[in-house]
This record gives structure tokens, C-alpha cells and sequence, in this order.
């Protein structure tokens, strides 16, 4: 498992965030489908192994404010829609984004890549 001891918390939770197809999902969703499954581990366990897998480059943390984050299984270059009332992110089409006239960075630094959460909620009458 890219450098990490494939312990079976971890096992266990590789198979339940990689089952399928790819998706987005924050520490507390994946905590509800651990306890489904059976698998016994705690919420901090869950915390450290997204960001471990994260580390190893096997997720994409996707932060959609200063206190929620999701995880995207699909770790290629792309962008999100956050629709805030269902707290849910979903892919934004890649074509669908063109970023033009990036500031340069500082002094020795390059951009590594460029994030971009459009959050959304439905339309009221």
C-alpha cells in the first residue's frame, strides 16, 4: 500500500473507500460504513488513515471549508462542485474549467496545482 504497513485497519478500510467506483467521502462517512461493515475503528483511526493515504498519494483531500473535508479516490487533476445543502462534492467536467493568469509564485517556489470548490444549493422560488 504505496509505503504504509498494510495493517488491517488499514486493509479494511482500503477495501471499503476502493470498492468500486471512484467517489468522495469525509472521515464521518466512512466511520458509518466501517461500523456497517463491522470493522471495528475509531474515528481518529480514520482521521490519521485518509490523511496517511493521502501522504502516499493514494487519495485527494478535497477541502470544501476550515472545518470539513472530503476525500476523492480519483486523484488526477480536476475540480468540484460542493452542493452545500446536501453536503455532498461531486467532479466538475474537466473541460468545463479554464484557468488563466495565475499570480507567479514567490521566489523559488512553482505551483504544484490549483484547487477550485464552486459551491452550489438548489434555487428557492
Amino acid at each position: 500500500m504505496a509505503g504504509l504497513r498494510p495493517t488491517r485497519q488499514r486493509i479494511a478500510l482500503a477495501e471499503l473507500l476502493f470498492a468500486g467506483s471512484h467517489r468522495h467521502v469525509s472521515a464521518e462517512q466512512l466511520h458509518e460504513e466501517a461500523s456497517t461493515a463491522r470493522v471495528n475503528v475509531s474515528l481518529a483511526t480514520i482521521y490519521n488513515t485518509l490523511h496517511q493515504f493521502q501522504e502516499a498519494g493514494l487519495l485527494r483531500e478535497v477541502a470544501v471549508d476550515a472545518s470539513r473535508s472530503y476525500f476523492d479516490t480519483d486523484t488526477s487533476d480536476h475540480h468540484h462542485f460542493y452542493i452545500e445543502d446536501e453536503q455532498r462534492v461531486v467532479d466538475i467536467p474537466s473541460a468545463s474549467i479554464q484557468i488563466q493568469g495565475l499570480p507567479e509564485p514567490p521566489d523559488g517556489m512553482v505551483v504544484t496545482h490549483v484547487d477550485v470548490v464552486v459551491r452550489v444549493r438548489k434555487q428557492t422560488a
